[in-house]
């Protein structure tokens, strides 16, 4: 039997695999490269949780000042149906009130407290000099900010949260300086639905079907919607928070599975750019930029980053002038 079925399989396997190497390094012989009217390094975490009160209005100024190309912002719906910006439902790590913001009309929202725990830098408080301790609305930022690409996690899977956003979005012409989705599959698949037209970040299930396709050497030959991967580092996590044992062996295996520079690069040959978070150090820069090669970096610190940045662009341009 072998003898009538090894004649037929060996080429169709040996095609397979050839063709697929061919369109991993090739993805424009079959698929029109997208079109991102936005290409950022330098993206601002929750507008810079390190050096200002996140998602505040001051903070998103302080980081466009020192070299942000794009804000990374956290949305939710009040009661009386206002988006804000806002990363917590519940206010008691950021207000310290035991409440939801779902649960308040814009107008009782309270303010942030004047110290707030940094999230991605634990035993950290930001305690800035400035008195902006108020929860904006989208809008006052679609309206402050015209020209700046803004990164759109919708926190609460909610038609009405998604539609004002998009409602809000399409008011301010901002279609193409948008990003928006989440983590969560069901929320990313409703903004997309709801409209196409602004570019998708990868769900957490879209990542687990994008390695899927990667390692079984499918990607190449499949149509993808999203234009942006936006994930953590997860050795960089096992830095900075104590995690169970168990947990670590699975954050070493998704950072050996996931972190792959020619996965990253066969993605920016499709449009589609890869962005880590939330990463603060010199030496995490230095991996995303040099060795990963990804399109940009989100940070609590934009300052940091932004002198990172002026460094390694006057090196490289130094080493360029001596070859």
């Amino acid at each position: 039997m072998y003898q009538y079925v090894l004649p037929v399989v060996l080429p169709l396997v040996g095609g397979y695999i050839l063709s697929s190497a061919i369109l991993f390094y090739r993805p424009e012989l079959i698929h029109t490269k997208k079109k991102t009217k936005f290409r950022c390094r330098h993206i601002s975490h929750r507008g810079g949780a390190g050096e200002n009160r996140e998602n505040t209005m001051t903070a998103f100024r302080h980081a466009i000042e020192n070299g942000s190309e794009m804000l990374e912002i956290d949305l939710q719906l009040t009661a009386d149906n206002q988006v804000v910006v806002c990363h917590d439902d519940n206010l008691l790590r950021v207000a310290g009130l035991d409440c939801n913001v779902s649960k308040l009309n814009y107008q009782d929202l309270p303010p942030l407290m004047r110290r707030i725990p940094i999230q991605f830098h634990p035993g950290e408080i930001c305690s800035p000099k400035n008195d902006d301790r108020q929860i904006p609305l989208l809008s006052s930022v679609f309206e402050a900010f015209p020209d700046i690409p803004i990164n759109i996690d919708i926190k609460f899977n909610s038609d009405e949260l998604i539609e004002k956003t998009n409602q809000l979005i399409c008011e301010y012409n901002r279609e193409h300086l948008c990003a928006w989705g989440n983590v969560n599959s069901d929320i990313t698949e409703r903004c997309h639905k709801h409209n196409p037209n602004i570019p998708l970040l990868f769900s957490f299930h879209r990542c687990g079907i994008l390695l899927l396709l990667f390692y079984t050497g499918l990607l190449p030959f499949v149509p993808l919607k999203e234009s942006f991967l936006e994930i953590m580092l997860p050795k960089v996590m096992l830095r900075r928070f104590e995690i169970p044992g168990s947990l670590r062996l699975i954050c070493y295996l998704a950072d050996w599975l996931l972190i792959r520079p020619s996965l990253f690069k066969h993605l920016e040959k499709r449009g589609i750019q890869t962005y880590l978070w939330v990463l603060n150090e010199d030496e995490e820069f230095e991996l995303a930029f040099d060795r990963l090669k990804v399109a940009g970096v989100m940070t609590d610190y934009p300052v940091k980053l932004m002198e990172y940045l002026k460094t390694r662009d006057t090196n490289n341009e130094s080493n360029h002038l001596l070859n």
